[in-house]
């Protein structure tokens, strides 16, 4: 008798969902806005489960985000310790405002850690931000006085690296966003995966192969359900005219960008893949025109994922 419970005990436990068991990420968003909302610009605390060694996935705001986390109880250390011991580095996609803004405003209470980006990215801080005459130099490189807070690391395209204090690797693809290059970073925690797009165009209207590209190379992850989300723009509501479109996604192209990674998955394999949509753009009617429209065209059954600001995400 005690055989047979032991049996039927291994048998259910077996047939749960893996997920039930082993959760690989936590995700803290700071904010999930573009615009004009200088409180909620977009920025993401990812950090492999049962750690607080957190990578920031762009950083346009940050105390603020942090405060609504500690408010809803994510973290139970004051914000100010949150971005000095938790934040371990920032992985810039781009140098627009709303991606770096907090970065840059928080500088001078942070802690010494890397800031990793593209050549083009790191150029523009270096050159723009982190200067004598816009703030002050807190980077290792550029303009005298060199306070040197922050080490730049340069992302090579395709390139996989270690991320310092955390256990995490990223591996950095470039994306076509309007007149300058963005970055999707694949970040790996043991064996489990998760994606973060930052601004992109369409494939079909930056006249592009990057989002092509990046299909070709996560398509395996997901046959083999080891990418456990994905975090994609949609800015726009599909009544945006294309030449305003400025680099971004509506729900019209977000579904057919993933028609078009669905035929290289297979259909079957997209069911129920988390897609967590970022960067949706104010006013609230837009936002809530984005979401209806999204789910009206989610014929691939995708787990679309709405994120709040300071309420966090396990995958």
């Amino acid at each position: 008798m005690l055989k047979k419970c032991a049996s039927f005990l291994f048998l259910f436990l077996f047939a749960l969902p893996s997920f039930l068991f082993s959760q690989s990420f936590h995700i803290v968003p700071l904010g999930v806005k573009g615009g004009i909302d200088e409180s909620n610009l977009s920025a993401y605390m990812v950090a492999a489960s049962g750690t607080n060694n957190y990578i920031c996935l762009d950083a346009g705001t940050l105390h603020y985000g942090i405060e609504k986390a500690v408010a809803n109880k994510v973290f139970n250390i004051p914000a100010t310790q949150v971005l000095r011991q938790y934040i371990k580095g920032y992985f810039i996609s781009h140098a627009h405002l709303d991606h770096i803004a907090g970065l840059i405003i928080n500088s001078p209470d942070d802690a010494n850690k890397t800031i990793y980006a593209l050549g083009s990215c790191i150029e523009a801080i270096k050159t723009h931000y982190f200067t004598p005459d816009s703030w002050i130099n807190f980077g290792d490189e550029g303009q005298a006085p060199l306070l040197k807070k922050y080490h730049y690391q340069v992302l090579m395209p395709d390139s996989v690296v270690k991320v310092r204090n955390t256990g995490m690797t990223v591996q950095a693809f470039p994306l076509s966003h309007s007149n300058l290059t963005s970055t999707a970073f694949l970040i790996k925690s043991k064996d489990a995966y998760i994606l973060y797009l930052g601004d992109t165009g369409a494939d079909e209207i930056e006249e592009s192969h990057n989002l092509h590209n990046l299909w070709q190379a996560i398509a395996p992850l997901i046959k083999n359900k080891k990418l456990r989300a994905m975090m994609i723009e949609t800015s726009f509501p599909n009544e945006q005219p294309d030449k305003t479109l400025f680099g971004h996604l509506t729900p019209h192209l977000l579904m057919k960008e993933m028609e078009e990674l669905s035929s290289l998955t297979g259909i079957d394999a997209l069911k129920g893949f988390n897609v967590i949509v970022t960067h949706v753009k104010p006013p609230q009617i837009n936002i809530n025109k984005i979401k209806s429209q999204l789910k009206a065209k989610n014929k691939l059954q995708l787990n679309l994922i709405f994120p709040e600001q300071g309420k966090a995400i396990e995958l």
